[in-house]
């Protein structure tokens, strides 16, 4: 993956984007390093939750502000798709459910109107409980994503470092 930095950064010496390179280089946008990947895929666990197209906008956006990979976040906002933005909105107005105090119950899913329609009627009446639960669980599939990347990222490092302990006879 480090090999694909040089090469992404190096379309910046095109005339028309020269002018950006030393920010993008700085911020580490297309850093293919764990703390930067880690942050992009948070952020695109998080913006994957917008509704509508701006998913992958919102990422761009949040990864410059906080220096996270863009091309993970992209990435990571794939698993919202219409296969399983029901599923997931469902799970999300149960978990606003649960934070807002009262009963709510899931509206009716109307299929007569056709599916788009019906779509955009089943989420605005589910209100204030998908306004909440969208971004709760948006915090926790994030959380849990830059917690895997760091995981995974240094799980390799702390068996070679107790090798080399175990190798000293240190252990």
């Amino acid at each position: 993956m480090r090999s694909l930095e040089p090469r992404v950064l190096s379309e910046f010496d095109r005339p028309g984007l020269s002018w950006a390179k030393p920010w993008v280089d700085s911020h580490d946008v297309f850093s293919f390093t764990r703390n930067p990947m880690a942050r992009g895929l948070a952020i695109g666990l998080f913006c994957g939750l917008i509704p509508g197209p701006l998913q992958i906008l919102a990422s761009m956006l949040f990864c410059a502000l906080l220096r996270g990979n863009v091309i993970a976040a992209a990435v990571a906002t794939v698993y919202t798709n219409p296969l399983t933005i029901v599923p997931l909105y469902a799970l999300a107005f149960q978990i606003g459910s649960w934070i807002i105090p009262g009963s709510q119950s899931l509206p009716p899913w109307n299929g007569d109107a056709g599916a788009f329609a019906a779509l955009v009627e089943w989420v605005r009446a589910m209100g204030w409980p998908l306004i909440v639960g969208l971004p709760a669980m948006g915090l926790f599939f994030a959380g849990w994503g830059y917690a895997i990347v760091q995981i995974l990222w240094l799980r390799p490092v702390i068996a070679r470092a107790r090798r080399m302990r175990a190798l000293r006879g240190l252990s």
